[in-house]
């Protein structure tokens, strides 16, 4: 029998529909049903790629004895948090101030009201390693809330009042300026790992929002060091195993320092921002492997993640089914010697071993190899590693695939959107602009619909039920405005203006702070406000980078405004943790390079709109066209009348331009040295 999970639309609530546990979602109702049993409730949050959640359901939510217990003394809510990430923040950090550390699957038991009283991440079925059996927990919970109701209350009433007082200080007055951007990248230096590329130890996260900071912090100054930073990490990751050498597309973490095994679930947010870092690092380089790596990455995401309505889904798993039925993680990707031999045969699959570094003993567990590129198969034949590579990868086809979370997240398609976009136009792929095109398409259709405001997420082109918080409009607004810079159509201009007006007036607060859900969203203990950038760009500095691209385009102060007060919190975070703040900075740094905005006019696509998008000035916006009915489209063309009949291109700064230019090599130098004026 179903529980009430069968009538969502989240692909990993459906995999607890045939649960024996009485699950329900999110809801006043499931609140009420607390309150009207007098019991607690038992909120697990989770999401569908997360190996953990997987392995907890399979113990606890499908043994009948367990669900029994559970449907018999609490009332059991499940989240996706990535459905509901409001939900996900405000009790994960709860769980980090009570235990100092977090995580998937999150297990916190709940007043009627909401008030978190006890918490934990993944329990076992059996008590190990010090830690309680998932039976010992519930049962342990539930004589607590029967014999010591008091004392349940008052630990949930200082939870409560300890995170209403953690306010958040937003950095105060005024915007990063040069003395905080060097900090920033001092303190990258200082945790940046020669040996190795990247940030920190183990384990170790792409980290492509720094990229990004350090890409434009080059090219505004000329810092040969962050430059090398960001080319050598992300060399290092394309040749570790992180990236999927046969396949295209980074996996999401790699539990080594040296990039050489992953966590292998693949996220759409990490090959977004990825593929956008290595088009930006080829535009910046001209490097051939940056070149290939953004095209393969967005060729994988097209690939394998577009949706049937256009967009994209969410994640593929890390575990598939291995040659003995078995569910592990990494079966689909990793190879031993003998499996290259039987695809390969022996000279081939000798070859490939030395070139992908697949060893006898193996890199991963029970022998197998992740494919890498140790590059100490001197020089080679590209024909020969392209034929291995179509072989291999073929017979990979064959292999039971990763499960797919199916659902379109409205954020995470915003980035795709603006990667696509951008490397399809460098590259000369207007296949890749077409699908940024339809994503968006059906971001406006879908996402947007009647309501006139952001869904989080749909499935199958039904949008689902919850709003779209602070990230969902910032990273939309942004892929809306790289795809009008590309395509030349005014109209995502306009449909970026209409989401950033709804951060204006809803998720704004004093003094330039924003909260990462609406003034009329619906109440939690706390409302959330995260500034800090962790695997994708937070709403805050999202926000930020879309509202100052936006007031370029548009000369709107109001919009120029919020984003500087928004990037406060980046003069109060840049110095301390540039780790965590790296898209913030990379926006700080196209404050402090104006940023540019370049009117082209003259035809979309032609030469000189295309040098203006390979313009490496930080956050410049390109607004190109040409007729009478351009201006209409993009503001910046207004008055911008041809020289000597010829397309012509005009860079302004702070209200001043330079002359107006017909050749691309004086465009282009005008847009790669620091800002003048």
């Amino acid at each position: 029998m179903a529980n009430r999970l069968a009538q969502t639309t989240s692909p990993y609530l459906l995999q607890h529909a045939d649960n024996p546990v009485d699950w329900w979602p999110w809801s006043p109702e499931a609140f009420e049903e607390a309150r009207r049993r007098d019991v607690p409730v038992l909120l697990s949050v989770g999401y569908a790629s997360c190996h953990w959640c997987h392995v907890m359901a399979h113990e606890s939510f499908e043994d009948d004895a367990t669900a029994a217990y559970m449907n018999e003394h609490f009332v059991s809510v499940k989240v996706d948090r990535e459905e509901r990430p409001d939900v996900d923040a405000v009790y994960m950090e709860a769980v980090q101030a009570a235990t100092g550390h977090g995580g998937w699957p999150m297990t916190v038991f709940l007043t009627a009201d909401g008030e978190p009283f006890y918490f934990g991440t993944y329990f076992p079925p059996e008590a190990r390693h010090g830690s309680p059996s998932f039976r010992q927990v519930l049962e342990g919970v539930a004589a607590a809330w029967k014999d010591r109701r008091d004392e349940v209350a008052e630990v949930a009433g200082r939870i409560v009042a300890d995170l209403a007082g953690r306010s958040l200080v937003h950095g105060g007055d005024g915007v990063p300026g040069e003395s905080e951007v060097a900090q920033a990248l001092l303190g990258l230096t200082r945790e940046y790992d020669e040996q190795h590329g990247g940030f920190g130890g183990a384990p170790k996260f792409p980290p492509s929002m720094a990229v990004e900071f350090l890409l434009r912090h080059y090219a505004r100054t000329g810092s040969e060091g962050a430059l090398q930073m960001a080319a050598d990490t992300c060399a290092a990751m394309a040749r570790g195993g992180i990236y999927d050498q046969l396949g295209g597309g980074f996996a999401r973490y790699s539990v080594d320092r040296e990039w050489i095994v992953p966590h292998f679930e693949k996220m759409l947010y990490d090959n977004a921002l990825l593929c956008r870092v290595y088009a930006h690092l080829w535009r910046a380089t001209g490097s051939d492997e940056a070149r290939r790596i953004a095209l393969e990455t967005a060729d994988f995401m097209v690939r394998e993640l577009r949706t049937a309505e256009g967009g994209f889904a969410s994640a593929l798993d890390a575990d598939s089914e291995d040659a003995d039925g078995r569910h592990v993680e990494g079966a689909y990707y990793v190879w031993t010697p003998a499996q290259l031999r039987e695809v390969l045969g022996e000279a081939d699959a000798a070859f490939a071993a030395a070139y992908y570094g697949v060893t006898e003993d193996g890199t991963f567990e029970e022998g197998a190899s992740v494919l890498r590129l140790p590059g100490d198969a001197g020089p080679v034949d590209a024909d020969r590693v392209a034929d291995v590579r179509a072989r291999l990868l073929a017979a990979r086809e064959q292999r039971p695939r990763p499960g797919r979370d199916d659902k379109v997240v409205a954020a995470w398609n915003g980035l795709a959107v603006a990667a696509l976009a951008e490397t399809g136009a460098y590259f000369d792929r207007p296949d890749l602009v077409e699908r940024a095109t339809e994503a968006a398409d059906l971001l406006v259709r879908v996402h947007l619909g009647e309501v006139a405001r952001l869904t989080r997420t749909s499935k199958d082109g039904r949008a689902g039920d919850n709003a779209g918080v602070l990230e969902d409009y910032g990273d939309v607004a942004e892929g809306f405005l790289a795809l009008a810079a590309v395509t030349g159509e005014g109209a995502w201009l306009e449909f970026a203006g209409f989401l950033l007006d709804i951060v204006l007036e809803q998720f704004t607060g004093e003094g330039g702070q924003l909260y990462d859900t609406a003034h009329d969203a619906e109440q939690l203990i706390r409302r959330p406000q995260d500034p800090t950038d962790s695997a994708t760009p937070s709403g805050w500095t999202a926000a930020a980078g879309a509202l100052l691209s936006y007031a370029a385009y548009t000369g709107s102060e109001p919009h120029r405004t919020a984003a500087e007060g928004a990037l406060g919190v980046v003069k109060a975070l840049g110095p301390r943790v540039p780790r965590f703040v790296g898209w913030g900075l990379a926006v700080a740094e196209a404050l402090l390079d104006g940023p540019r905005e370049v009117a082209v006019a003259g035809p979309v696509g032609g030469e000189l709109h295309r040098t203006a998008l390979l313009g490496r000035a930080p956050g410049a916006v390109v607004a190109a066209g040409e007729g009478p009915g351009a201006g209409a489209e993009f503001p910046l063309l207004v008055d911008r009348p041809l020289v000597g009949g010829q397309p012509t291109a005009y860079v302004c700064r702070h209200f001043v331009c330079s002359a107006p230019t017909t050749d691309t090599g004086e465009l282009a130098a005008a847009l790669a040295g620091p800002a003048g004026g």
